[in-house]
């Protein structure tokens, strides 16, 4: 697979405005990467000026904290499909992951992948930069009983972005079946390329074109 069709082209920033909503469209389009991934206000209008292309339109749900209400993820997630999302990208409860609330974890997790009813891949974001290697382990494995599609690494607004230690473990939890997205500070081609040998099969970033391109940013 070419190192384009594994980028999912990124802009979450707060202050992102329409016209570059647009951009993003139609650089994936060009590029030819796997999907944009925006805020979910951004999703039908993505859905629109990418119809009829490959390019997939993926969205977050509970981000970038991770502490909304499972209800609240689980609407967010219904209206995002309803909008033409085909990927949703949810932030775990971070602090019920750090109280070992398991039950509660693979709960939030479950209600986003039901509500996808197959319509959509659901990638679940650890955020690493606040767990333990053991936790990422046991969310990792959460994430997998619950029916997800993704494990992902990080927000991009948390304290650490994707390390190869962490692809690393991620792959070796949920094996080969599952898939692993690296995402946070990945920002040129080498960096990209050392994610994808550790493991990952989906990288999350804002400078997809740099990194097709070979540029240093």
């Amino acid at each position: 697979m070419k190192i384009e069709q594994m980028i999912d082209h990124t802009l979450l920033k707060p202050d992102v405005t329409a016209s570059q909503i647009e951009r993003l469209c139609e650089e994936a389009k060009t590029y030819g990467f796997a999907s944009v991934c925006v805020n979910s206000s951004f999703v039908s209008m993505c859905a629109e000026v990418l119809s009829g292309s490959n390019v997939a339109v993926c969205t977050v749900i509970g981000f970038p904290l991770g502490a909304m209400s499972t209800f609240g993820k689980r609407m967010e997630t219904r209206g995002a499909l309803q909008d033409g999302a085909k990927e949703v990208d949810m932030v775990v409860h971070i602090g019920k992951v750090k109280s070992h609330d398991w039950d509660y974890v693979e709960e939030d997790i479950r209600s986003v992948v039901e509500e996808t009813k197959g319509q959509a891949l659901v990638k679940v974001i650890l955020e690493t930069g606040y767990l333990t290697d053991e936790e990422k382990r046991q969310v990792c494995r959460i994430a997998k009983k619950a029916g997800a599609d993704f494990v992902k690494t990080s927000t991009g607004f948390g304290p650490a972005g994707a390390v190869k230690e962490d692809i690393l473990l991620m792959r070796e939890t949920v094996g080969k079946t599952m898939g692993v997205k690296a995402s946070g500070g990945v920002k040129t081609r080498e960096k990209a390329l050392e994610m994808i040998e550790a493991g990952a099969n989906r990288i999350g970033t804002s400078s997809g074109i740099a990194i097709v391109r070979g540029e240093d940013r």
